[in-house]
C-alpha cells in the first residue's frame, strides 16, 4: 500500500525499516547468533474528548502519540517490547532490550511468523475508506459545541429531565504500519468519532433514572444530528420513569441491538482459536455441529468499507477475508491467528491482531449477526407476553460451561405492545440453549461498533423478578 500512503505513514514505514535492520544487524554483531525473525508495529495518532455538563465544559482531554513495538524470534524463542521514545538513543535501547529478552525466553514449539505465502502485497490491498481527515481536524471548541447542542436538546426536551451526566464528543485518528523481516511493509490510516448523551430524570421517591443515546462512525458526516441524539437520549430516559419488577417465570425475551451486541460479544470470545486450544470455551469440538437456530448466521468480515472493524490485512500481514463463523445455526470455523492455528493443526483465518508491543493474538474484525427481515416493531408485535431488554448489568457468563445470568432492564411486553418499564430483574439461560431458542431476527443492524447485532428474540428464558409468580 505504500503507493497510496501519505508522508506520515511513509515516516512510520521508514522507521520500521530502521528498527528491523538494527535488530537483525545488532544480533549478528553481538555474536549471540541469529535473530531469525524481526517484526515491528508502529502507530501514530491523536485523540480528543470533550464533555459538557449542564451547558458548561467539564473536561477536555487531547493527546498525540507515536510508538513502536518489536517482536523478535531466535528459533522458537520469542520476546516483545515497546517504546514511545523514538529518539535515536531510545530506539537503540528498545532494540537492545528485545535482543536481551529473547535470550532469556523459553522455547515454544508453536512459535513462528505467519506463512510467507499468505502475506498480501500491501500495494494491492483493498481500499476500505477508513480515514476521514475532517473528523481528525475537529478541535476542542468544535467538540464542545457539538456536545453542547446535544445536551441542550436533551435538557430542553421535557421539563422532567432534571439533571444530566453530560454529553461527550470524542474523536481519534491515526496511522498504523507493520514492517516484517520477511519483506512485508504495509500502512494505513483510520478514524472514528462518537457522540453520547446521558440525561437524568427523577422518579417517584426521588430515585434517579438514567438513560442514554449515542452515535458513532468512522466519518464525521455520517454521525447522527447532535440535536436528534440529545432528544432520543431524553426520550429513552423518560420512558424509564415508573419502572418496576415483574413476576418470576419463563417468558420470551427480546434483545434490542445494544443488548444483543453484548450477547454476540460473548460468543465471539468462545470461537477464538486461543479459547479453543486452551479448552476454555463451551464450543470445544463443536465445529460442524448445530450451535444455534437456523435463523442465525454470523460472519466476521474485515472488508466492509467504512466499518469500525475493517482492515486491509490482519496483524501478521495476511490477506483479510470474510469468514462465515455460523451458517444457519451450524458452527463452521474457529477464528485463528497463526499461533492458534498451529496449536489446532490448521491454517490461520486471517484474524491476527497486533498489540502495541508487536505481540500477536486472535481477534475479530467486524463480527456481525446477519440481519433478518422483521423490523424491531414486528418482533415486539409478534410477542404476546415477555421482556424487551434494553440494558444489562453486571457480568455473569462462564465461557467454559456456557452458564449465563445477568441483571437486566427494559420494558414489559403485553399483547405485542410495550406496556411499562422494568428494572431489577435477572435473566438467565445457558447460552448454548439461548442461541438455539432464537426464533426471530430483526432487520435493524447498525454498524456503530465492530461487534454488531440486530434485534433478536429468544423464545424462552428464565426471568427472576421481585414479584410473586402469576
Amino acid at each position: 500500500m505504500t503507493s497510496r500512503v501519505d508522508s506520515e505513514l511513509e515516516e512510520l514505514l521508514a522507521l520500521g525499516d530502521r528498527i528491523i535492520a538494527l535488530a537483525t544487524r545488532s544480533s549478528s554483531a553481538s555474536g549471540a547468533g541469529g535473530i531469525t525473525v524481526a517484526e515491528c508495529m508502529l502507530r501514530s495518532g491523536a485523540e480528543l474528548s470533550a464533555r459538557v455538563r449542564l451547558d458548561k465544559p467539564e473536561l477536555v482531554e487531547e493527546a498525540a502519540h507515536r510508538s513502536a513495538g518489536l517482536r523478535v524470534m531466535k528459533g522458537k524463542q520469542v520476546a516483545t517490547t515497546s517504546t514511545s521514545d523514538l529518539t535515536e538513543a531510545g530506539i537503540q535501547r528498545f532494540v537492545a532490550d528485545a535482543l536481551e529478552l529473547v535470550e532469556l525466553s523459553q522455547p515454544d514449539p508453536f512459535a513462528g511468523p505467519a506463512d510467507p505465502l499468505g502475506l498480501i502485497d500491501a500495494s494491492s490491498a483493498p481500499e476500505l475508506d477508513l480515514f476521514d481527515p475532517k473528523g481528525g481536524n475537529v478541535d476542542a471548541a468544535q467538540a464542545i459545541a457539538i456536545a453542547r447542542v446535544a445536551e441542550r436538546a436533551a435538557r430542553e426536551f421535557d421539563a422532567r429531565i432534571s439533571n444530566s451526566d453530560g454529553a461527550t464528543f470524542s474523536r481519534t485518528s491515526g496511522g498504523a504500519a507493520i514492517v516484517l523481516s520477511s519483506g512485508f511493509r504495509g500502512a494505513y490510516k483510520g478514524s472514528y468519532q462518537s457522540l453520547s448523551v446521558v440525561p437524568l430524570a427523577e422518579d417517584e421517591g426521588g430515585k434517579k433514572r438514567r438513560g442514554y443515546y449515542w452515535t458513532a462512525k468512522r466519518f464525521l458526516d455520517d454521525l447522527e444530528d447532535p440535536k436528534r441524539v440529545g432528544e432520543e437520549a431524553a426520550r429513552r430516559t423518560l420512558r424509564k420513569l415508573g419502572a418496576k419488577s415483574v413476576a418470576t417465570g419463563e417468558f420470551p425475551v427480546v434483545f434490542d441491538p445494544d443488548a444483543a451486541r453484548a450477547i454476540l460479544g460473548m460468543l465471539a470470545g468462545c470461537v477464538m482459536g486461543s479459547s479453543i486450544w486452551r479448552k476454555s470455551s463451551y464450543l470445544l469440538d463443536r465445529e460442524g455441529t448445530r450451535i444455534a437456530s437456523d435463523l442465525v448466521t454470523i460472519v466476521d468480515d474485515p472488508l466492509l468499507p467504512r466499518a469500525p472493524g475493517s482492515r486491509p490485512y490482519d496483524g501478521e500481514g495476511l490477506t483479510s477475508r470474510k469468514n462465515i463463523v455460523v451458517d444457519k445455526g451450524v458452527l463452521r470455523t474457529y477464528l485463528c491467528d497463526s499461533y492458534s492455528a498451529r496449536k489446532l493443526s490448521r491454517e490461520s483465518t486471517g484474524n491476527a491482531a497486533r498489540g502495541g508491543s508487536a505481540g500477536v493474538s486472535c481477534s475479530t474484525s467486524n463480527f456481525i449477526l446477519s440481519p433478518g427481515t422483521d423490523s424491531n416493531a414486528d418482533i415486539i408485535r409478534g410477542t404476546k407476553r415477555g421482556l424487551y431488554v434494553t440494558e444489562m448489568m453486571g457480568f455473569g457468563f462462564n465461557a467454559v460451561t456456557g452458564d449465563f445470568s445477568r441483571g437486566a432492564g427494559g420494558f414489559w411486553i403485553e399483547n405485542g405492545e410495550l406496556t411499562y418499564p422494568v428494572s431489577e430483574v435477572t435473566i438467565s439461560l445457558n447460552v448454548d440453549e439461548l442461541w438455539k431458542r432464537i426464533d426471530a431476527v430483526g432487520s435493524d443492524l447498525d454498524l456503530r461498533t465492530a461487534t454488531a447485532s440486530p434485534t433478536f428474540r429468544v423464545a424462552k428464558m428464565t426471568i427472576a423478578g421481585g414479584l410473586a409468580p402469576t
